[in-house]
């Protein structure tokens, strides 16, 4: 209706303008029908009494009315409202919003007195909107649509990225410091240059002494400039004049927050700290795209990094890999709600960290450690969803 309205549609204008005061439309709607369900109740009992006086009359107007009116006024104009529902509303919006002008001042003393009835019982007659409400609708509508087949899966996921971006942190989608790849800026130029060229990132953070001490950013089309500028004298070019100042962005900012900063600021790299400024990661707007889109793939990506799939339908993967990817890559429903890596699922779920060798059965899958390194899981085996398993640990 907002569309059409948009288009010129006065019609829907018409619609839109009675849902914004849907408490006094409904009101008049209501209040009209019954004085008009009442009449034709007291004409019909007064025609029929005179052909057939006493109980008799009384019975037979009775049941005439309640057939006339179950059909005509209730069962038919409804059941065409709902298989015609914008064709309806707009065909019936102005006789409505005239019965709306005509029981408008009626309506209003009758909500007044009933908001003031309620108030006495603490009740609050029109409470603000939900924080969140329309989100969840606009998610229980996909949600019904995909069950009826109308929307497909990859829709749904996208769709439910959309709208999950405002609720999750930019550590849940970053590359942990571990697996950030960095170049160290006290090595010679011809070495960082070398190693620039062999990674298969275009933005590389650099870092002087230790690798949280993250001196600049390095882009390869601003190396490669710079080296086409010492007429590809390797030697000459200043690595530091090259660099761009690194941007640091909290752990807690939401995605829907730093996507709209990475495209205020036109850049798509950042790196993460915590409340103490300690480096926890990074994160790239591709991360956050792929939130929404998928996995966004180029011929320099694995096709799922850290997931190899084995030939009994089992995967191993790596212990950093995050649900939310597993997920959408074998299409599974593991909970990704309080953790946020599979290692984290099975430690959490597990209440210890287990020894190579253990299996667990969570959520109908079965986990098995490979690996373990210190204190942390490498790798797991996982298999396909089980039938009829329930929760709890294999011992």
């Amino acid at each position: 209706m907002h569309q059409l309205e948009r288009e010129g549609d006065r019609a829907a204008a018409r619609v839109n303008l009675l849902i914004e005061r849907q408490e006094r439309m409904i009101g008049s709607v209501l209040l009209g029908n019954n004085l008009i369900n009442i009449l034709c109740s007291a004409l019909l009992e007064h025609f029929v009494s005179e052909s057939l006086p006493g109980a008799a009359g009384i019975a037979t107007a009775t049941f005439v009315t309640t057939a006339l009116v179950l059909v005509f006024a209730e069962v038919l104009p409804k059941t065409l409202a709902i298989n015609r529902p914008d064709a309806a509303a707009r065909l019936l919006s102005a006789p409505t919003l005239f019965v709306t002008r005509v029981f408008g001042p009626v309506i209003g003393a009758i909500q007044w007195a009933i908001a003031k009835t309620l108030g006495l019982f603490g009740v609050q007659v029109a409470p603000d909107a939900e924080p969140g409400a329309a989100q969840e609708e606009i998610r229980g509508a996909i949600e019904y649509h995909h069950e009826e087949g109308m929307v497909e899966s990859r829709d749904r996921r996208m769709l439910g990225g959309v709208l999950d971006l405002a609720d999750m942190d930019v550590s849940e989608v970053m590359v942990h410091r571990k697996n950030i790849a960095m170049l160290d800026a006290d090595q010679p130029v011809r070495q960082i240059v070398a190693e620039a060229l062999e990674a298969p990132y275009t933005r590389l953070p650099l870092y002087r002494g230790d690798r949280e001490t993250i001196v600049g950013v390095l882009h390869a089309r601003d190396l490669a400039r710079a080296i086409a500028a010492a007429d590809g004298d390797v030697e000459k070019v200043d690595i530091q004049a090259v660099c761009r100042e690194p941007w640091f962005i909290p752990d807690t900012t939401n995605l829907k927050d730093q996507l709209n900063a990475f495209l205020r600021r036109k850049s798509h790299f950042a790196l993460i700290v915590d409340e103490y400024g300690a480096l926890q990661g990074l994160v790239t707007l591709e991360d956050i795209l792929e939130e929404i889109v998928g996995e966004i793939e180029d011929e320099h990506d694995a096709a799922v990094q850290g997931v190899r799939r084995q030939p009994d339908g089992s995967v191993v993967v790596d212990g950093w890999v995050t649900i939310r990817d597993l997920n959408r890559a074998l299409d599974w429903d593991l909970p990704d709600d309080e953790w946020v890596t599979v290692a984290g699922l099975v430690i959490h779920e597990a209440q210890t960290i287990p020894d190579p060798g253990q299996t667990f059965i969570f959520y109908g899958h079965r986990f098995q450690v490979l690996r373990r390194q210190r204190n942390q899981l490498t790798a797991l085996r996982i298999s396909p969803p089980l039938q009829d398993v329930g929760q709890g640990a294999i011992p």
